[in-house]
């Protein structure tokens, strides 16, 4: 059995990423060191130089890098001969994971769903539901928010609000309504009511065939809808037979405290869409909730070869044994106690102007995206890793792992506060 060979991974200073490399890459531009190696919520670069990680894969790493339990899963399976891919045959790593995600997420919630395994990425699940809501309902249009994100391929695109994402489409984004989240038209104007208008008498709007939804929209600048806005959201989809569609990618598997993040809103959708996180440590994989009485599809209509991302089903249900027992789920409520109490202390000393954010997914709202920039290059240079959100990309947005050690998240919101100040 071969190692793996450090040396042969350090990057030639006569061939560099940018002759190599589309221009398309965004993160390593703002964290431009070689990364080698990583272990929970710490990431090195090839220096040896220690990082604690708060931007974890976009939210890909919550049970941080190489959880040692997930990791061991995966390596026994590689060593024990496992099928690595497989379309859509059965296989034993498939049954094992659809099994213990009934067991421990799905029923102990009397949720019923039937799982479709999409291809490894979310906009491929987000695709796969529009697909099917249209296919149901026989309409067209999907009610979308401002300042969504769902994907960059077409049809996840149509939905995303961004002017950037949308400008590289090249061809029109269609089918697609656009409708204001919670507190997008600002303090005393009631979103909803404004949404029912829109379909109502005289609004000149045909019935949708489903409504797409972020309960927590985090690239769109950690803006969090309210359980009623939410259960409000749900009641209007069912009044015009329309199906609720979760896009539950980035907030999912417990970063908004409960497993789901729509649980706190007690709504259950017709679609819930899963990524990111599902994939234990970081293995790709995207997955569609289905109700089963939606569940419409013929045989091949949405389709992927890596479907069958075996690696990523021992890897997923390795990491569902921690749902097992409350320990993670009070852990993540203690964890986000901390955020909340460290960012409202620092926006109180008049570093931010106001802190959003639930569970492990928080925010602080700077001034604009030249100071976002700043302390972002300021905290990277000092030890940690985040990143900015929103339309106006002033938002300092936070995901560290789950799991991580109340110490260890202290020392990053330290080098936070040392990294606005100095801004």
């Amino acid at each position: 059995m071969t190692s793996y060979n450090k040396s042969a991974a350090v990057v030639s200073p006569n061939i560099t990423f940018d002759h190599l490399e589309s221009g398309v890459r965004s993160y390593c531009r703002v964290f431009d060191q070689v990364f080698d190696q990583a272990q929970g919520a710490a990431v090195y670069d090839r220096e040896g130089r220690r990082y604690i990680d708060m931007l974890c894969g976009a939210g890909a790493l919550s049970y941080g890098h190489n959880d040692p339990h997930i990791k061991a899963a995966v390596i026994d399976y590689l060593q024990s001969d496992g099928i690595i891919s497989s379309l859509d045959l059965f296989t034993t790593a498939k049954l094992r994971f659809l099994c213990k995600f009934q067991d421990v997420i799905l029923a102990p919630r009397g949720l019923n769903y039937r799982v479709q395994c999409c291809g490894p990425t979310g906009t491929d699940a987000v695709e796969a539901a529009l697909k099917l809501a249209r296919k149901v309902t026989k309409r067209h249009a999907v009610v979308a928010f401002t300042n969504a994100y769902h994907g960059v391929s077409l049809g996840s695109l149509a939905a995303t609000a961004g002017e950037h994402e949308r400008g590289a489409a090249g061809v029109p984004l269609e089918h697609v309504v656009r409708a204001p989240f919670d507190g997008y038209l600002g303090n005393g104007i009631d979103t909803i009511a404004v949404i029912e208008a829109m379909f109502g008498p005289g609004g000149g709007l045909p019935r949708p065939a489903a409504f797409l939804i972020e309960t927590i929209q985090a690239e769109g600048g950690v803006n969090v809808a309210s359980p009623g806005w939410l259960r409000r959201i749900a009641e209007l989809a069912a009044k015009l037979d329309a199906l609720l569609i979760v896009d539950d990618i980035q907030v999912g598997c417990g970063r908004s405290g409960t497993f789901f993040s729509f649980e706190r809103a007690g709504i259950e959708p017709d679609i819930v869409c899963l990524s990111k996180a599902i994939g234990g440590m970081g293995m790709p994989m995207a997955l569609a909730l289905l109700r089963p009485a939606i569940d419409e599809w013929a045989p091949g209509e949405h389709v992927g070869t890596f479907r069958g991302n075996n690696l990523a089903f021992v890897a997923a249900a390795a990491a569902l044994d921690y749902w097992k027992t409350p320990e993670l789920a009070e852990k993540i409520k203690q964890n986000g106690r901390e955020m909340q109490m460290r960012l409202s202390s620092i926006a109180r000393r008049g570093a931010g102007t106001e802190v959003r954010g639930v569970g492990m997914i928080h925010g602080i709202v700077l001034s604009d995206a030249v100071q976002a920039r700043n302390v972002i290059a300021e905290s990277f240079a000092r030890g940690l890793i985040m990143e900015s959100a929103g339309a106006r990309r002033n938002v300092l947005k936070l995901l560290p792992p789950l799991n991580i050690e109340s110490d260890e998240l202290a020392a990053g919101f330290d080098i936070l506060e040392a990294a606005l100040d100095h801004v």
